[in-house]
């Protein structure tokens, strides 16, 4: 009995054994459970991440970029579809042997594929025979292919091909206005695989974000083979499309611009050429380019920088225009007023002459405009103006900082001055930089009575989706920069540059006289710093204009970089052409040839002359001419001799009669008008600036000495 008794004892103490081992086994398997429920991560792993990964699949829904078009409506970027090729290789996915849904034949789908494609057969294999692979691509050859490609390759009807959709973008009128729409880049992400198109200059970058939209995304449930699972939910959100973004340009103008560049391509070298043309009342962008130019859609570009807004350079004597008007503004102009012109010694002894250095003899600032004439910028600066006036009238009109053109890597030039020479210098344009798009802005004071606009060029950005308008700009006022008798004064000075024969501007002249303007010749700095260049076409010619002056639509502005030759000829041509395009564009008639062609006429001495024998000689010429007094002889005359006129003025001969009578100047410039009555002895006060509307003596009322009239002026006759 006591040996069954120990036995027993021994078999309850191996129970116990195994029920605490088991119930430890049982803690630890409780407090495993507890930890993979309550612990995010695991030995290192999120299981909710591993969770989501192996049953979740995400894909992204791409917004379409918006499209870029001209102010009238042509497309200037825009998307169009491209097509990645791919290869199913899984034969499970053929549920039906009749209709297969994988590549069956590898060796006849290769050959097929090869001549489309542009790659060899074997290539093609190397893709198709991959092991273990549920489908397959082929290279950067199988990627953007367009639809007329992708058509091909359906027409085949090879088992196991398809496609995936994606957009490429797609310049259709090329290199037209290039700089400023700019490109975008077709990128591929390298870790989720991800084609996206990113703006990389012109509109395309300033408005990326605008222009891409926001992509969506699908999220739905997947098996373990990577198959979609049937009637399970899925979490999506819609991609928010690009916005279409509506530029100022106006094709036609853009198109008459492009066109002259060609054309003087053709005719002319030089290093590089720009024009850029605004609207005169609204400050809106209507037309810039750049030659040499480049396609967006292959990027053939040698300059990245927007010459219209990224490469300021020395203006030259188009500034002269804002320097005048400075003295002007500042109550010290007095275009009568008169220097010596030729060369102009400072006070550290040098020389600063004209573009002629022999000069015109004395003649007065008026003149000195129209011939630009360097000696006559220094005179009025040593006279009347200083340092700080002429730097706080550039800045006020918006040189020295950026315009805020909706424009990307826009710079605002520099206006350093400080010792004599350099104020003297920056008052013709030289040592200070600026850009086209500075001089455009500046130049709307002139067009707007003294008001000075804000450049832009988006007009409006539309949601393509809804129709709906999201930004529409207009015409915006900064401030008033001039008086509207500097604005006017500006404008006959203008005029007188281009419409007076024997002046600077006098290339740039058209028949109907409406086109206005300044040139300019700059010096090019040495790369060295050591002065500048001083070879014959070591220049950037430039002209700063306005068109039509009676009514101004247009503001040009164009320059360019050693033209063959240091000539004018190639901005003037251009110019010229582009205006007579334009003017028929509006429905105008001014740069029609004229009946009787312009030519050019010296006047000679008439003084003591048989007044008979003057008017058979003026005749002979094709001269208008109108005869004061009822003398014998020539005793004074205007224009005087050696002036230059032409075949369309007058010439007044004063005769010997001892009662000379007042004419009629009514329709006369102010300049003309003025200087016939001073011939006649009667004293002139002149009412505004540019022609003569009116007069306080009436016509035949008999000269006496001291007589004295007062003219009223109107920047533009229409009597």
């Amino acid at each position: 009995m006591a040996k069954v008794k120990k036995r027993k004892k021994n078999n309850i103490k191996y129970s116990k054994g195994i029920i605490l081992i088991s119930l430890f086994l049982f803690v630890l398997m409780i407090l495993r459970v507890a930890q993979l429920a309550l612990s995010p991560e695991v030995d290192g792993v999120n299981l909710k991440d591993l969770a989501s990964r192996r049953t979740t699949a995400r894909e992204t829904l791409t917004a379409e970029r918006g499209s870029i078009y001209t102010a009238d409506g042509d497309a200037l970027a825009q998307n169009v579809s491209s097509y990645k090729i791919i290869a199913y290789l899984d034969p499970k996915r053929t549920t039906n042997k009749k209709k297969p849904q994988h590549v069956v034949n590898k060796e006849e789908t290769a050959s097929k594929l090869a001549p489309i494609l542009g790659m060899k057969k074997e290539e093609i294999l190397k893709y198709l025979n991959k092991e273990n692979v549920y489908q397959t691509e082929f290279g950067s050859k199988g990627k953007g292919l367009s639809e007329l490609t992708k058509t091909k390759i359906e027409e085949l009807e090879l088992p196991g091909i398809d496609f995936i959709e994606s957009y490429k973008r797609y310049y259709p009128k090329g290199d037209f206005a290039s700089y400023t729409v700019g490109y975008a880049k077709d990128e591929i992400d390298e870790e989720t695989g991800e084609e996206t198109i990113t703006g990389e200059m012109g509109i395309e970058k300033y408005y990326d974000k605008i222009l891409k939209g926001k992509d969506g995304y699908v999220e739905y449930q997947k098996d373990l083979k990577g198959y979609r699972i049937a009637d399970t939910p899925e979490r999506r959100q819609e991609a928010s499309q690009g916005k279409d973004v509506y530029l100022t340009i106006d094709s036609q103008i853009q198109f008459f611009v492009e066109q002259a560049l060609n054309n003087s391509d053709i005719n002319y070298d030089w290093e590089w050429f720009n024009i850029t043309i605004m609207d005169a009342k609204t400050g809106a962008l209507l037309a810039t380019a750049t030659t040499p130019s480049f396609d967006p859609n292959v990027r053939d570009i040698t300059n990245y920088l927007d010459p219209t807004v990224s490469s300021p350079y020395e203006p030259g004597s188009t500034m002269k225009t804002f320097t005048y008007m400075a003295a002007m503004e500042n109550g010290v102009y007095n275009g009568s007023e008169t220097y010596k012109s030729g060369v102009y010694t400072t006070t550290d002894g040098t020389e600063i002459g004209d573009w002629d250095r022999n000069g015109w003899g004395t003649i007065t600032f008026d003149k000195g405009y129209a011939m630009s004439s360097n000696v006559g910028v220094i005179n009025l600066i040593n006279r009347h103006l200083n340092s700080s006036m002429l730097r706080e009238y550039y800045k006020k009109l918006g040189f020295g900082r950026k315009t805020g053109i909706t424009l990307p890597n826009e710079e605002a030039g520099k206006l350093d001055f400080k010792y004599e020479t350099e104020i003297y210098n920056a008052g013709f344009g030289q040592g200070i930089t600026t850009t086209p798009i500075q001089n455009v802005k500046a130049m709307t004071a002139l067009t707007n009575d003294g008001i000075l606009l804000e450049p832009y060029v988006v007009k409006k950005i539309v949601d393509p989706d809804t129709k709906e308008v999201i930004l529409k700009n207009k015409s915006t006022e900064i401030e008033r920069v001039a008086s509207t008798e500097t604005v006017q004064k500006m404008i006959q000075l203008m005029d007188d540059c281009v419409n007076g024969y024997g002046n600077t501007g006098s290339g740039f002249r058209i028949p109907s006289g409406e086109l206005i303007g300044k040139t300019g010749t700059a010096q090019i700095a040495a790369e060295n710093g050591g002065g500048y260049l001083t070879g014959k076409e070591d220049i950037i010619s430039s002209f700063a204009g306005i068109y039509p002056k009676s009514d101004p639509k247009l503001i040009i502005y164009a320059s360019v970089k050693r033209p063959s030759g240091g000539s004018q000829k190639p901005l003037s041509n251009a110019i010229k052409e582009i205006v007579n395009n334009a003017s028929k564009y509006y429905g105008n008639d001014d740069t029609k040839t004229p009946e009787i062609e312009i030519s050019e006429y010296k006047v000679p001495s008439f003084l003591n002359k048989n007044i008979e024998s003057v008017k058979t000689s003026l005749k002979a010429s094709g001269i208008n001419y109108k005869i004061i007094g009822s003398g014998t002889k020539v005793i004074k005359q205007y224009p005087e001799k050696n002036d230059k006129i032409t075949n369309k003025d007058t010439v007044y001969l004063i005769t010997n009669d001892s009662k000379l009578k007042i004419p009629n100047v009514v329709g006369l410039s102010s300049k003309v008008a003025n200087n016939l009555l001073k011939q006649l002895g009667v004293k002139v006060k002149l009412e505004g600036v540019g022609y003569v509307t009116s007069q306080s003596i009436s016509e035949n009322t008999e000269i006496t000495p001291g007589l004295e009239i007062t003219l009223k002026l109107s920047p533009k006759f229409t009597g």
